[in-house]
């Protein structure tokens, strides 16, 4: 708890003279929820104007028509998740930031927050001054997290990305194949690379062979589709 409870002068200083963004704060843990809020009250440039310790309230808030800039979001709520609070948060305040502030940082839950529309994750031994910061930083459009989410982030994504499958295509053949879903018909590929209409008409009968296709449009779907190039 001693990590949020140090303010420096020096993000006071940085904030000054900007208007006040409003955040909300949704944590269930009464002491740690009170200490954040004060906390934030601190912070130039910055109102904690609401805080509650479960997404329902939070939500029945905005229905009555608070929009906070941001929410910072606790991940394990009684009752509705902060997962789950995400999608209806953003369904109801499109331009409200959310930033999830709790103590996982496993991947799956990383990955889920971030899917539902969080703009950033961080955990509750983040230091005040990063905080604060990272309220700004959602508010411009970034994503902020802790170093070691951010390669939670990266390896979960590293993970779903799929490997380009290895046709067997020719450096001229790919080169061909690229120019196809530019829209380039035969004999304008042929002008471009310089050779004979028949030679490309060769090398598409040999493109659609390796990619296991029967047309051009077969070709530039299977192209874009995976990625090819």
């Amino acid at each position: 708890m001693e990590t949020i409870t140090k303010i420096s002068k020096a993000s006071t200083t940085r904030l000054a003279g900007r208007a006040p963004v409003s955040v909300w704060l949704v944590e269930d843990n009464h002491t740690f929820r009170n200490t954040v809020a004060r906390v934030l009250s601190r912070i130039e440039g910055v109102e904690c104007s609401q805080h509650f310790p479960n997404a329902e309230d939070a939500l029945d808030a905005m229905l009555g028509g608070g929009v906070p800039d941001v929410v910072l979001l606790d991940v394990e709520l009684p009752g509705q998740n902060g997962i789950e609070a995400v999608h209806k948060i953003k369904s109801v305040s499109p331009s409200t930031r959310v930033v999830m502030l709790t103590v996982f940082d496993d991947h799956e839950k990383v990955f889920k927050a971030i899917c539902a529309g969080a703009s950033g994750y961080l955990l509750k031994t983040s230091p005040v001054e990063r905080i604060v910061e990272s309220i700004h930083e959602a508010l411009a459009g970034g994503a902020p997290m802790t170093p070691r989410v951010a390669g939670s982030v990266l390896q979960m994504f590293s993970k779903m990305a799929q490997p380009k499958q290895d046709y067997g295509l020719t450096e001229r053949e790919q080169k061909i194949l690229e120019l196809m879903t530019e829209g380039l018909i035969k004999k304008e590929i042929a002008d471009k690379l310089s050779l004979s209409y028949h030679t490309v008409d060769t090398h598409l009968r040999n493109i659609y062979t390796k990619l296991h296709v029967h047309s051009r449009t077969g070709a530039v779907a299977k192209a874009l589709k995976e990625r090819l190039f």
